[in-house]
């Protein structure tokens, strides 16, 4: 997954006031059937979530992408196709597209689209031969320690720059949480980026993750050998708490309230421009606050 906190993971979370937890379906209804593709997973004013319907609307989620990743952040690489002017690569064909529409816009729906998140299931994962992330981190180890649960990866996400508010965050994470319902999806996982490819600039925050918020035991991932860079680069007297969570982008202290943890050891993205770190988020850690907060409308298009 491919910095600000828009390069290829655009979310942030916002505290939330705490209604009781949703019940969640049983495992075998979630199995049955996860949401077809138009079906609406959200909605907020003129806003609407959902998957992408087919071909030309995940090519204009690409356009998205590429209007992000590489016209406003830079990044280079073989995903820049700029003769379509898309961000693209093979596991396109295998992931589903979240898109949010403003239906104010005029036009085809395909127009419409100004966020998308790239999805891949752990099923579909296996198809392309594994994950995105697995590039840069020792993915088939979590996944083989824990057969019984179903992993998701996300990605590519990403919002243009007028609609970068709190609701299109949160109506994103409506209909992910919708989604993950559906898919009965027990771990999410993938990178969130800091901008730039010198781990040093970030050494604070990446030390106080480190030291603080590592996955350890079952949940331990690391990234792979010939990339790894240690993330371990002050003294932990030296490391201000709260001046490594000012520093860090929005995405990863999102991840980090939802109760995840992160992996061990970042990777440099020479082609986005950003240095990677690994989240690891098993959903029974997620608090029931937010649970509730993005649940309790995701409720209604999950079932």
């Amino acid at each position: 997954m491919s910095g600000d906190d828009t390069m290829r993971n655009c979310a942030t979370f916002e505290h939330a006031s705490s209604p009781s937890a949703i019940d969640a379906p049983s495992r075998g209804a979630l199995l049955n059937a996860g949401p077809a593709p138009g079906e609406p997973l959200g909605r907020i004013g003129s806003l609407e979530v959902r998957l992408a319907l087919g071909p030309s609307e995940i090519a204009a989620a690409q356009e998205v992408r590429f209007r992000v990743f590489h016209e406003e952040l830079g990044a280079t690489g073989t995903a820049a196709d700029t003769r379509e002017r898309r961000d693209a690569d093979r596991f396109d064909d295998v992931c589903d597209h979240l898109l949010v529409l403003d239906h104010a816009i005029e036009g085809p729906a395909h127009r419409r689209i100004v966020g998308t998140y790239r999805l891949l299931r752990q099923e579909a994962a296996r198809d392309a031969g594994g994950f995105y992330s697995s590039d840069e981190f020792e993915l088939e180890g979590l996944v083989a320690r824990h057969p019984r649960l179903r992993f998701l990866e996300l990605g590519r996400s990403c919002v243009l720059p007028a609609y970068r508010s709190k609701r299109t965050i949160e109506l994103l994470w409506q209909g992910i949480w919708a989604y993950v319902r559906r898919h009965g999806i027990d771990v999410m996982t993938g990178c969130a980026s800091f901008h730039g490819t010198i781990p040093a600039a970030h050494a604070e925050a990446l030390s106080f993750l480190a030291q603080n918020c590592r996955a350890e035991g079952e949940w331990a991932a690391r990234a792979v050998a010939a990339r790894h860079h240690p993330m371990d680069l002050m003294p932990s007297e030296a490391v201000n708490a709260r001046a490594a969570l000012a520093a860090m982008p929005p995405l990863i202290k999102g991840y980090l309230r939802l109760g995840a943890k992160i992996g061990d050891g970042c990777v440099v993205d020479h082609d986005f421009g950003t240095t990677d770190v690994l989240i690891v988020l098993p959903v029974k850690t997620i608090s029931s606050r937010y649970i509730a907060y993005y649940g309790a409308e995701a409720d209604r298009f999950a079932a």
